[in-house]
């Protein structure tokens, strides 16, 4: 073997070992799925790198990488598209060409990407809104939001709640030909925990008469006090969504200070003070058999008093919608939930699905076997389209 071909052969072991990793076997397209997770860890290693050199934030180029994405709003001949502001929150409007005798559906969309990544304008988020409004013949708002290193709760959720109260304005709808009682809410990932956290803060507002119908939430982020549930532990190194990359997630939407990361992953962010909210996320009670997998539900190691005097977020009910208590879930629209094996917040949706039923709330619970955080945006999957398609026959049948 001359040395070219041995140089050859090395670079194609390291690129092996690098692009491989292990996965289940009832995993659909591995290979697609290798090539989308080496792409991704490829961007999170360079975003990694320029941060220690302390050249840029590691979020601030990450948004860039995703970025290069993002589509102008183009109308084609069954949805017109337009750009937007409501209440000066930037929004992407599709709205369906077609001329409908009666008022139409609304969804009224957030998007994911951890608080800190993403936009209205991806690629993938600017299809589905189409097929939606398409299919549905719906109105269909997708909204943006500040985002995070440069913002930090509550400003998220506050961007969100001002542009869905512009929305819910009666001359608004009346404008955009939407009926008011058919109104969804819906939102993937921490656009998922930022839908959860806008509808319970609807049922406290006496300014917004109009009731949302349903909530849909694809695989949310609900709660930010325990990072050690067995989906956690079970997917730390899964495929899109790491366990360290969700703490980064969450203590970015927090704040800046990397001390409140490290207290996270090592579960001790929460004061023994405070220990009575874990009630309403213990997994032991809550998690069906199944997914509780032979661990253990150990006592809590608590953390400094000082992290959440510091850090009140880190028991704000805004942050993490799982706290709220009986008394305001019961009162919660009809709901659908979608989790996936594989990810590190399949326990949050599970939990929130045994805690709407216990108070008597309509739940739709579909739970992807081989699915992965992510898959609902991953268009280009056989299996994001499959759930896709799934989400939307049962917003057509329910909204």
């Amino acid at each position: 073997m001359g040395k070219k071909s041995f140089y050859v052969l090395i670079v194609g072991v390291l690129v092996a070992y690098y692009a491989y990793i292990p996965l289940p076997e009832n995993f659909e397209e591995p290979w697609k799925m290798m090539w989308m997770n080496t792409k991704m860890k490829t961007f999170v290693h360079l975003a990694t790198f320029l941060e220690l050199l302390g050249i840029k934030h590691f979020m601030d180029s990450m948004m860039i990488a995703m970025s290069i994405r993002e589509v102008p709003p183009v109308s084609d001949e069954n949805v017109t598209v337009t750009d937007t502001t409501f209440n000066d929150i930037p929004v992407r409007v599709f709205v369906p060409t077609r001329k409908s005798k009666e008022l139409r559906r609304a969804v009224f969309y957030i998007h994911g990407g951890g608080w800190c990544l993403g936009s209205a304008a991806l690629y993938n988020y600017d299809m589905v809104s189409r097929w939606t409004a398409d299919r549905l013949d719906a109105v269909f708002i997708s909204t943006n939001y500040r985002l995070a290193p440069k913002y930090h709760f509550p400003i998220q959720f506050e961007d969100v709640y001002r542009a869905l109260r512009w929305f819910l304005r009666i001359e608004v709808l009346e404008q955009y030909g939407v009926n008011p009682e058919r109104i969804a809410i819906s939102g993937d990932s921490s656009g998922g925990n930022l839908a959860a956290a806008v509808v319970q803060q609807l049922l406290d507002d006496p300014d917004v008469k109009i009731k949302i119908k349903i909530q849909s939430l694809i695989y949310p982020a609900l709660q930010i006090l325990d990072v050690h549930t067995p989906s956690y532990q079970e997917n730390a190194h899964a495929p899109s969504l790491s366990k360290s990359l969700m703490v980064r997630f969450w203590s970015e939407y927090i704040t800046t200070d990397r001390s409140l990361e490290k207290a996270m992953l090592l579960n001790q962010h929460v004061s023994v003070g405070s220990s009575h909210l874990f009630k309403f996320v213990n997994w032991s009670s809550l998690l069906p058999e199944k997914f509780k997998k032979g661990y253990v539900y150990k006592n809590k190691m608590y953390g400094s008093s000082e992290i959440t005097k510091k850090y009140p977020a880190l028991l704000d009910v805004k942050v993490s919608p799982l706290l709220a208590d009986d008394s305001k879930l019961r009162n919660l629209p009809l709901t659908y939930i979608l989790t996936c094996q594989y990810d590190v917040l399949r326990d949050d949706g599970l939990m929130y699905v045994t805690r709407l039923r216990n108070v008597g709330v309509q739940v739709t619970h579909h739970h992807v076997e081989a699915g992965f955080h992510g898959i609902f945006s991953f268009i280009e999957f056989k299996m994001g389209s499959r759930i896709i398609n799934q989400y939307l026959s049962w917003l057509n049948n329910n909204l």
